[in-house]
């Protein structure tokens, strides 16, 4: 894992999880590098990481075991974001195309090489 300078580390670093995750890259079980560990390896605090983590937890992604450290908890089936959905659905009935929001998407959220690579 990579930080870049563009953007908030924290958030680089709950991102880079929640693909690799999401993707299944990181399994069940898997073990995540300790706090300390991950911070000195990308240059940062270790609190940052810590937060970073905390998110991951609250989130449903990784769980801790107390004096093990963190764990993946498995690719998690994402719930319904019902705002998304409304919106999506509002666009729809507003005449917008498929394609067309899915340009937009692409222009918000940028290409795979642009934040896919960390």
């Amino acid at each position: 894992m990579e930080i870049n300078n563009t953007g908030n580390v924290f958030e680089q670093i709950v991102n880079y999880y929640r693909k690799y995750i999401s993707l299944g890259l990181l399994e069940e079980n898997d073990r995540m590098p300790s706090c300390r560990e991950l911070a000195i390896k990308i240059g940062v605090n270790h609190k940052t990481v810590d937060k970073a983590y905390q998110e991951l937890v609250k989130e449903g992604l990784i769980y801790n075991v107390p004096k093990k450290g963190f764990f993946v908890r498995g690719k998690v089936v994402q719930k319904e974001n019902k705002m998304a959905k409304e919106v999506i659905l509002n666009l729809k009935n507003q005449g917008v195309e498929k394609g067309e929001l899915l340009s937009i998407i692409e222009k918000v959220y940028g290409g795979e090489s642009d934040d896919w690579n960390y």
